[in-house]
C-alpha cells in the first residue's frame, strides 16, 4: 500500500528547474519535489507520497494524519521516524 505521509518544509532551493525542499518527518529530513505545490514555503506542512508533495496541510492536519498512520501500524522505521511533533 502506497501512503503520504505528512512533513514539514525545512527549506527550498532549485535544482534543475524544480522547487525541490527538505522536508522533515520527525526529525529525519529527505528531499521532496515541490512541483505539485508550488505555492508552498518553508514552514509549510505538506503530504509526501513517493519523493513528492502532493498537497499543503495545517499543522493540526499533519499531526492528526501522523497519529492515524502510527494507530494503524503503518509507519515503519525505515520510511519516517515514530513520531511527528508538528
Amino acid at each position: 500500500m502506497c501512503l503520504a505521509v505528512p512533513g514539514k518544509i525545512q527549506a527550498v532551493e532549485e535544482r534543475q528547474g524544480s522547487r525541490v525542499a527538505r522536508v522533515e518527518f520527525g526529525g529525519i529530513s529527505r528531499p521532496v519535489v515541490l512541483d505539485f505545490v508550488p505555492e508552498a514555503t518553508v514552514g509549510d506542512y505538506v503530504m509526501v507520497h513517493v519523493g513528492f508533495a502532493i498537497s499543503r496541510v495545517d499543522a493540526d492536519e499533519a499531526a492528526r494524519t501522523y497519529r492515524l498512520l502510527e494507530e494503524l501500524d503503518l509507519l515503519e522505521a525505515d520510511d519516517v521516524p515514530a513520531k511527528q511533533e508538528p
